[in-house]
């Protein structure tokens, strides 16, 4: 008698994907070849058919499963399942790989499959050994062709990633698109993103890119590792990753950050070139990218965006510019090696876990951060680092908690070049409230495509109210695990001040008006005071980088006791046109000297110069298979021409990522677009289109269609 021989197998895609809750992924729905996609701690129907009818008594049958080049029983990677007729459901204990018949039919066997909630994640392959009960000379092997691929379970609650609120799951794991915020904490702007995780090209992708990130497969059940490793990977520094990050401006020879809609088109780029990394990003790129992998593989993720967030890099909690005499700043510090800054906003992400590896209460949210800023253990990566380590000061704890603490709570400490000091300089101030001034992350319930009602302010998750006793308590607990840290802040007590001085906020100003920097000097003394001041106003990049000097006021003059004066200068738009750079922020320096009481004064603002509205209208319903047709206007709010135009569409189910180049845009022009799309899936999508020029970069506008 022969052994029984495999003809095929099934995996049933479709239907099995509506108990793993994988039925959205474009992988599953293929019309032509359906891949099978489950979830940890879930159960899958399997069959297979043999080349006769299965023989209970004497046909031997073993289905393995294997994860890795070298699957492995004793690390958890290889799985062996004996097909036994009589066990006819699955055993109790969920955390092993079980299998039980439910039918046979001739030559085919029905199986029902259980995953354990804590398996590796990624492609996992089937095989099936047969042979005849009794003799060991013959033996048949058979492997299916199909790649298995097997993610994270938030749904499960053996799972380390599952998260109990189901308004959360729908946000964190299945939504498609979302916001990334910019701008500055006065005026924050949401950046519509196209998520795009059930995209046929990111779960590959993301797969890809795991066996790129060198994490050995034993290691890929962790959540804790493998966000790490997404961390490290999404960036190209270390191991030709997914993105390369730029920040001078200059994009000419790839895409520029602000011209992304949505991260299909990066991972479809990055897997069709055989992984060479894209061209460009920046931390919200990074962010949203991040976000996709996550989602994709199962862990749920979100962006979040930290303003005014500080950059420490030598550990010392705080981050120090310095002055020359004439209130210029200087570049990385006296001796050129001070490269702390403060970021307008930095885009970092969150993921959902719990934290074996810590003690109890600092599960949950986690921070992850895949802008190479810093290396950890030397990789450019950084995280998970539990939310709530942060939030306490609690910086021993892993990964990368004093890097993401001083983030959100660095104190900003001002020197300037002083001939009487015994090392040159002295301090002007100390600000403990400027760092982390805003927090934001989209809210679960809402996504506004035409406003920002659905921003999210949880800076009370990472940090204590500014001022208060908890948040400076948090500061001193960190304090004690920074050496470097200690001396920063055994400051001298502050000497005679009695000149008030304010610099008034400026939120924001649209494109090609002026603006004035104004100082407010009040002398509440009896004295007459003598006052030298110095305002600047420059472009930066979002990075904290000086990118111009627009323009310099210094002035030396008295104030007569209880005298108020107003220092101020007048920036006009042929000033500064030319002169900006990404996001279009301008950062202001005010300083002040009294001379009779040798007081100092020293403060920084920063605003960003508002985009005009993209005006996004549909010309009719949109049904399933038919043309749909969508106009897109807006008017160049500039006195000068828009050059090096071009415009990007994208919506799941509606549009693949599309670039188009666009001809120069006149003086005030008013722009109009016009683009096509065939829907393919019925529901609510969103279309996002953006515009991008040399002048100004990202004009966006969203539109939300409901497919019929």
């Amino acid at each position: 008698m022969e052994p029984i021989e495999v003809l095929s197998t099934e995996f049933y895609p479709k239907d099995n994907a509506r108990e793993n809750r994988t039925e959205e992924y474009d992988l599953v729905n293929n019309a032509d070849f359906a891949t099978p996609i489950f979830r940890r701690g879930c159960n899958f129907s399997f069959a297979i058919r043999f080349n006769r009818d299965f023989d209970e008594i004497n046909d031997i049958v073993r289905v393995s499963f294997g994860f890795g080049p070298k699957p492995n029983v004793l690390k958890g990677t290889r799985a062996i399942l004996p097909v036994l007729t009589r066990q006819k459901v699955l055993p109790r204990n969920v955390n092993i790989w079980s299998a039980c018949v439910t039918r046979i039919d001739g030559s085919v066997i029905m199986l029902q499959v259980h995953i354990p909630p804590n398996v590796q994640v990624g492609i996992w392959k089937c095989s099936i050994q047969t042979n005849i009960s009794g003799r060991r000379d013959k033996r048949y092997d058979y492997k299916a062709e199909d790649d298995i691929y097997i993610l994270f379970n938030p749904w499960c609650e053996d799972d380390g990633v599952y998260m109990p609120n189901e308004d959360e799951k729908k946000e964190y794991i299945l939504n498609e698109n979302g916001k990334i915020w910019c701008g500055t904490f006065k005026k924050p702007v949401g950046k519509h993103w196209i998520f795009g995780q059930f995209d046929d090209i990111v779960l590959p992708a993301a797969v890809f890119l795991m066996e790129k990130s060198g994490l050995a497969p034993a290691d890929r059940g962790s959540p804790v590792l493998v966000s790490r490793a997404i961390s490290a990977v999404i960036n190209s520094v270390d191991d030709d990753g997914l993105l390369e990050g730029k920040w001078d401006g200059d994009y000419s020879d790839g895409t520029s950050p602000h011209a992304w809609t949505g991260s299909t088109a990066i991972m479809d780029q990055y897997l069709r070139t055989g992984g060479i990394s894209v061209k460009y990003g920046q931390c919200w790129v990074f962010s949203a990218v991040t976000v996709t992998v996550c989602r994709a593989l199962g862990i749920p993720c979100r962006s979040v965006t930290n303003y005014v967030s500080a950059h420490d890099t030598n550990c010392s909690l705080t981050v120090d510019k310095y002055f020359d005499l004439f209130g210029n700043k200087i570049e990385n510090g006296p001796e050129g090696d001070c490269n702390d800054s403060c970021w307008n906003f930095h885009v970092w992400n969150d993921v959902w876990m719990t934290r074996p590896d810590l003690p109890s209460g600092y599960g949950g949210w986690q921070i992850i951060d895949a802008t190479p800023q810093e290396q950890s253990d030397k990789i450019f990566r950084c995280g998970p680092a539990s939310v709530e380590a942060v939030r306490k000061g609690v910086v021993g704890y892993l990964y990368d908690t004093p890097f993401v603490f001083s983030e959100v709570n660095a104190d900003i400490v001002h020197f300037q070049e002083d001939e009487n000091s015994d090392w040159g300089f002295s301090r002007l101030s100390i600000n403990q409230y400027h760092v982390g001034r805003k927090i934001l992350t989209k809210r679960i319930d809402i996504t506004d495509e035409k406003r920002d009602s659905d921003k999210w302010d949880v800076t009370s998750l990472y940090k204590n109210p500014e001022g208060t006793e908890a948040e400076r308590l948090a500061v001193y607990n960190a304090i004690k695990g920074i050496p470097k840290a200690q001396h920063l802040y055994d400051f001298p007590n502050k000497g005679e001040e009695d000149v008030f001085f304010d610099l008034i906020d400026i939120d924001s100003i649209p494109f090609g008006e002026s603006f004035e920097v104004v100082v407010k000097i009040e002398n509440r003394s009896n004295e007459q005071r003598t006052i030298s001041a110095v305002l600047s106003a420059s472009s930066v990049f979002y990075t904290g980088v000086t990118a111009n000097c627009l323009k310099k006021s210094q002035d030396t003059f008295s104030v007569n006791p209880g005298q108020k004066e107003n220092v101020r200068i007048t920036i006009t738009s042929n000033e500064y046109l030319d002169k900006l750079v990404d996001h279009s922020l301008i950062k202001i320096y005010a300083i002040a000297n009294v001379k009779e009481t040798k007081q100092t004064w020293s403060e920084e603002d920063d605003f960003t110069l508002t985009k005009p509205e993209m005006v996004i209208q549909l010309s009719g319903p949109c049904k399933v298979g038919e043309d749909c047709t969508v106009n897109f206007s807006f008017q160049n709010p500039l006195s000068v021409p828009l050059v090096e135009c071009s415009y990007t569409v994208e919506g799941p189910g509606l549009q693949k990522p599309k670039t188009v180049r666009h001809g120069d845009v006149q003086p005030n022009e008013v722009v109009y677009l016009t683009e096509t799309f065939k829907a393919k899936r019925v529901g609510e999508r969103l279309i996002v289109a953006n515009f991008t020029s040399k002048q100004i970069q990202g004009i966006s506008g969203t539109v939300k269609v409901t497919v019929q």
